[in-house]
Order: C-alpha cells, then structure tokens, then sequence
C-alpha cells in the first residue's frame, strides 16, 4: 500500500495508446525497448517504485520551449494512472516481463526535461485522493441487466471470457477490469480512466457497450 506522503513529484511515464490501468487494478507489460529497459531498472532502485500509465495524444509537440517535450514526440493526455512495480522477470534474451498494482491516478503538471531516455512529468495527486482508500462501491449497480448487457456484447464482438469469473467478481473489479479489457477506442478508454467515480465509469461502459451493439463502427453488429 502507498500513502499519500509517499507519492512522489515527479515519475516516470510509460505513454502506450490504448493502455489503460485503473487504481487496485493490475497491468502486465512486456518490455523490450531500451529506453523503457533503462526505466524500469531505475524505477527499482526507488522506494515509491512508481510508474505512470498514460496515453499519447494524436499530434505531436509542436513547440518545445512551451512544453518541455521532445519535438518529435507526441501530446500528453491530461491524466494518466501510476502503478507500483509489484511483479518483474526477465527473460533468456534481456526483456522484462513485469507487473504494475495501480495505485493512484495523476494529472500532468508539466514534463520534464532532463538527460533519461524515457519521459518524466511533474504530477498533481489531490485530485485523485480516494484512489488511494479503500474498493469503491456502486450501490446502483444491479448485477443481472449489467450481466446480460455484457453478454450480448462479447456475442457480437467474438469475445470470450470466464463468466463464472465475473458473475462473483466484487463491482469495483468487474467495472475496472471491463474498462481495462474490452476493445474500446483510445478516446474511449480515457473517457474511463476520467471518470470521478466507479458509477460514473460504469454508466460510461455501459454507454459505450450500447453504442457498439447499436451498430457503432461496424453496422452489422446490431441484429
């Protein structure tokens, strides 16, 4: 567990389009670039062992002296989710296999210019503070209509899954979990990760299901 004195200013970010990670939630990742081979060697040798998830936008930096980014890097979302490097392996031929336990989500400061291969950003916590407290509870959630919602869509989408899994999975788990997996847009699953609360993320999930069954993208989704 991390307490709130215990987060940093400053941390490395992972920006990976598509990735989302949610607090209380867990995130495996294969790394083999060597610029993120170099962060997670030094993101071990901190006491915090912090990482921050977070999506790239679609443009690129434009200016530099205003950013502090890398001209030919992208944008930064606003908002990312840090994780705590709680799992690591390596294998045969120099890559890492690890684990980030989601711990707390972060809006982006500033980013910061320095000599590392890999980008830093100067975050904000105190928007976040009960991502750092206990499972939240959606006392709206009504299992049943959610359940079979969820299993018209991965019929449409030829998703498959453990059902009896999730038909016991705790609501914060199950919301988060779904956020994490199901085949969103990137725009989609920063809608998610945004959203204040586990009620709201589930009525977002909720909407976005019903867009894809109604047709969304593909047409020939509705029946």
């Amino acid at each position: 567990m991390i307490n709130a004195t215990d987060l940093p200013d400053t941390i490395p970010v992972f920006p990976l389009p598509g990735a989302l990670m949610l607090p209380r939630t867990r995130l495996p990742l294969h790394i083999f670039e060597p610029r993120y081979l170099a962060m997670i060697e030094d993101c071990m040798k901190t006491k915090h062992r912090l990482i921050g998830m977070i999506q790239p936008r679609d443009t690129p930096q434009s200016d530099k002296r205003a950013t502090g980014t890398r001209p030919a890097e992208k944008r930064l979302q606003a908002i990312g989710c840090a994780g705590r490097l709680t799992g690591f392996s390596e294998t045969e031929d120099g890559r890492y296999m690890v684990t980030l336990s989601g711990a707390s989500r972060f809006r982006v400061k500033e980013e910061v210019q320095g000599f590392t291969p890999y980008r830093r950003v100067i975050v904000e916590w105190s928007p976040f503070e009960r991502d750092l407290g206990p499972s939240e509870d959606d006392k709206g959630f009504k299992r049943a209509p959610f359940m079979d919602l969820l299993s018209r869509y991965f019929t449409a989408m030829n998703l498959s899954t453990d059902w009896d899994g999730l038909s016991e999975a705790e609501p914060e788990l199950l919301i988060n979990s779904l956020s994490m997996l199901c085949p969103f847009s990137h725009e989609d699953k920063q809608a998610l990760l945004e959203a204040p609360s586990l009620d709201t993320r589930r009525e977002t999930l909720v909407t976005l299901i019903e867009f894809a069954l109604r047709g969304g993208a593909d047409a020939e989704v509705m029946q």
